[in-house]
């Protein structure tokens, strides 16, 4: 196995979101995190002043990073979602689950936490999202 595991145990309700309570992860993976990303263009601007236009580029910036170490979304391990206030749920759901049904189509998910927050380091942003990802060593050959 070369991929991380995503189970749902029974005795435990159903996740309430698109994430899976327990992830194991193999022995021969590189674990990699990623730092925080917000809705930046690679040019420095925001995609647009919505939360739906950043989580779209927040997921696209995440795509990159995950080009860039030759694996897919599916060596996420976990993200970590901070969205602005209630206002702006709306839109990260949205371009979240457009983005998922690419990312993940039989609807296996990885661990995935969220949380509103009163603002981000500036106050344009609307999401800024981080994960952790678990690279098999043979792919394993982008940044260190």
């Amino acid at each position: 196995m070369t991929t991380p595991h995503f189970a749902n145990p029974p005795g435990l309700a159903a996740p309430i979101g698109k994430y899976s309570h327990v992830i194991g992860v193999p022995l021969t993976t590189r674990t990699v995190w990623i730092s925080g990303q917000v809705g930046q263009l690679p040019d420095g601007r925001l995609a647009g002043p919505d939360s739906y236009r950043q989580t779209l580029q927040v997921l696209e910036n995440i795509s990159v990073l995950l080009d860039s170490l030759k694996s897919t979304p599916r060596h996420i391990v976990k993200l970590l979602t901070f969205v602005s206030g209630v206002e702006h749920l709306p839109g990260f759901y949205r371009a979240r689950d457009e983005v998922f049904a690419k990312w993940f189509p039989d609807e296996v998910y990885p661990g995935h936490s969220l949380a509103v927050v009163a603002a981000l380091a500036d106050p344009d942003l609307t999401i800024e999202m981080e994960g952790v990802l678990a690279v098999p060593e043979t792919l394993a050959q982008g940044p260190a």
